[in-house]
């Protein structure tokens, strides 16, 4: 029992795969296009089935227009040769009589087998009339679910490649996800934000050295130095530019006198 169970399940898992790999096969357009296609050709045997049968119903109709015209014909002759007859009759020409009575007889028969031919067809024409129009429906019936079938394998079909476009959309969004470049922009600025904190960081271990104190005294003595030099020189200029006022200064007079001028000045116009 367990040994069955156990074929039962392979068997199961085989099928499934064998239909997963049948589905993985299938393009549904083409799918659809065989199916238009067994459709057509299935509508195609029916248009000549019916055909055939229409054909047979167009002999049986002629046969039987041709019987009752021969029916006609035939009863016609009968009464030409049975008219005949009486005429002889009537003259005492037996003999010919004889001869057309039995002309009208024959005629008789013969309308007589052509009617029944032209009513035994009747009802083999009234039934493939009937088979004729049930045929001509379904033919009509097969070439509507034709138009829909085709209308609806377009349908179909363009919602398959719209389905399949969008499922490209997707796998390039999910690509573009999977491999954003401003991640690596992020990355990329990381790095160089490493390397200007690790150049920062040289910089200032460098400056913090002894040789670079020392760079930065010899330095401070040129700066000093040259800032000594300016102040001399102005100092000069300085003293260059106040030289003559110093001298017209040791010129005027005395500040006492100035003022006695001014107080007589003052009492004259008094």
């Amino acid at each position: 029992m367990k040994k069955n169970s156990i074929f039962a399940r392979l068997f199961r898992i085989g099928k499934s795969n064998a239909n997963a790999a049948l589905d993985a096969l299938e393009d549904p357009q083409k799918m659809l296009d065989q199916n238009v296609r067994d459709y057509s050709d299935n509508i195609a045997k029916a248009e000549t089935a019916v055909a055939q049968t229409i054909g047979n119903l167009r002999m049986l109709e002629d046969d039987y227009k041709t019987a009752v015209n021969d029916a006609r014909e035939w009863g016609a002759k009968a009464l030409a040769a049975s008219n005949k007859a009486e005429e002889y009759s009537a003259a005492g020409d037996s003999a010919n009589a004889e001869k057309f009575n039995k002309l009208a007889t024959v005629a008789i028969q013969r309308q007589m087998a052509s009617e029944k031919q032209a009513s035994n067809a009747e009802p083999n024409i009234a039934s493939q009339r009937q088979v004729v129009e049930q045929l001509k429906t379904g033919l009509n019936t097969m070439s509507t679910k034709r138009q829909e079938l085709v209308a609806k394998r377009d349908e179909l079909v363009a919602r398959a490649r719209n389905a399949k476009t969008q499922g490209q959309m997707m796998d390039a969004v999910k690509a573009l996800d999977m491999s954003d470049p401003t991640s690596e922009i992020g990355r990329f600025e990381a790095k160089i934000r490493s390397d200007e904190a690790r150049v920062r960081g040289a910089a200032e271990l460098a400056s913090s050295s002894l040789d670079a104190q020392f760079a930065s005294l010899e330095d401070l003595g040129e700066s000093t130095e040259v800032e000594a030099r300016l102040a001399a020189m102005k100092a000069e200029n300085n003293i260059l530019e106040q030289g003559p006022a110093a001298a017209q200064i040791d010129d005027a007079p005395a500040v006492s006198e100035i003022e006695a001028r001014l107080a007589e000045l003052k009492a004259k116009n008094q």
